[in-house]
């Protein structure tokens, strides 16, 4: 899997929310895609990821560190690499949010939208 360009990785990142995440310890594959996945498969993958993201205590940070970094591969904060792009795609590039809290901020519709029931339908 390619690498994210540390470039986007915002300054003021914290990485200790990840310490109490519900995903600590689970395989990453469940996260994210592998080469060629598509349809049924993919979607129950991501139903699965998002049903761990539903009862996480800090969801909205990993959302929001996603958002921010404008994080390409995976499911994040409950939201899949497509609810991400079209986040990234409803902000002008000189709004976008850089600072903690930001990005939580400009998506928390799409935030509350991605783990609603008709979410989990696979």
């Amino acid at each position: 899997m390619p690498q994210q360009p540390l470039a986007q990785v915002p300054a003021d990142v914290k990485w200790s929310w990840q310490d109490v995440a519900a995903c600590l310890g689970r395989d990453v594959a469940m996260f994210f895609h592998p080469t060629n996945e598509r349809g049924r498969t993919r979607r129950r993958r991501e139903v699965t990821a998002k049903s761990i993201c539903f009862s996480c205590p800090v969801r909205v940070d990993c959302a929001d560190y996603a958002i921010r970094a404008r994080e390409p591969y995976g499911v994040w904060g409950g939201l899949t690499e497509t609810e991400r792009e079209a986040i990234y795609a409803s902000i002008p590039i000189a709004h976008y949010p850089r600072l903690e809290g930001e990005g939580a901020r400009v998506a928390s519709y799409a935030i509350e939208r991605a783990l609603a029931p008709e979410a989990f339908t696979a």
